[in-house]
């Protein structure tokens, strides 16, 4: 079997297996702070795959939230970026709004996303170069927005920081309006399909994004850091994804300015 329908499966029956476990109960654990939560689940679901990797390609290497590969140096060959339960604080208190987030890599390069919507059952996938789906369903080419007539997805709380508000409270205020729903890579995924026209968090780790970015790349979007630079698949970043000419926008018009501070958040938050 090809390595992309091995993975399209894969992340199928970890869908599957996702709303089985949903019917028992729930243990909910806290990671770096309460509202960080790790529950059973998001373990087995992200055991499940790699042990299923491992036993189908036992050379390839994972990436994965829950503790899978994080010491993990060398990212030659296939790379799986796994993030198992995307959105877990709304896995936890909505039962919907999550995803399974799976990124593939070969020699660094872009290989196939994932998104699973796994309530929804609607999957979001991509070979890099053969065009995005949702399900069996092209997606369509971003048009072009100006910020203006722009919806944007960014969480609120960070309109609150002392750092980060000052940067991105005039992006709110300028843009049509703000949503905010809880799973980065849904989040992302409705920027591929122009729900929302961009996507900015001044954190998130390639598990979140991986997946999602080249779905969007894939229907010509565009991703970067705040400062307008490439995103790797091992070392956490912050994040604008737009269509081209609206993260042009954000960028030149609104970021820039802020690029003292922004290099400074970097250094604080990712020692880079």
């Amino acid at each position: 079997m090809a390595l992309y329908d091995f993975a399209k499966g894969l992340v199928l029956e970890a869908g599957n297996k996702v709303r089985l476990m949903m019917k028992e109960d729930l243990n909910i654990e806290t990671k770096s702070n309460p509202n960080d939560l790790v529950t059973n689940v998001d373990k087995a679901t992200e055991d499940y795959i790699f042990e299923m990797i491992h036993q189908n390609y036992p050379e390839h290497k994972v990436i994965g939230e829950e503790g899978h590969g994080h010491d993990l140096k060398d990212i030659n060959g296939v790379v799986w970026v796994v993030d198992p339960i995307d959105g877990t604080l709304n896995f936890v208190h909505q039962q919907e709004n999550f995803a399974i987030s799976i990124g593939i890599y070969h020699e660094g390069q872009p290989y196939a996303g994932f998104v699973y919507d796994v309530m929804r059952d609607i999957l979001y996938h991509t070979k890099v170069g053969e065009g995005a789906y949702e399900n069996n369903h092209p997606l369509e080419k971003l048009k072009s927005t100006q910020l203006k007539t722009s919806i944007i997805g960014i969480n609120p709380n960070w309109l609150t920081k002392p750092i980060m508000g000052p940067i991105f409270t005039p992006i709110v205020d300028d843009a049509r309006s703000a949503r905010a729903y809880g799973s980065a890579a849904l989040e992302i995924v409705s920027v591929a399909k122009g729900q929302l026209d961009a996507y900015v968090t001044p954190r998130l780790q390639p598990w979140d994004y991986a997946g999602g970015l080249m779905i969007l790349n894939e229907v010509g979007g565009k991703g970067t850091n705040l400062l307008g630079d490439a995103l790797t698949i091992n070392q956490p970043n912050s994040i604008v994804m737009a269509n081209p000419s609206l993260h042009d926008e954000l960028l030149n018009n609104y970021l820039n300015e802020f690029e003292e501070t922004l290099r400074k958040h970097h250094k604080r938050r990712f020692g880079r």
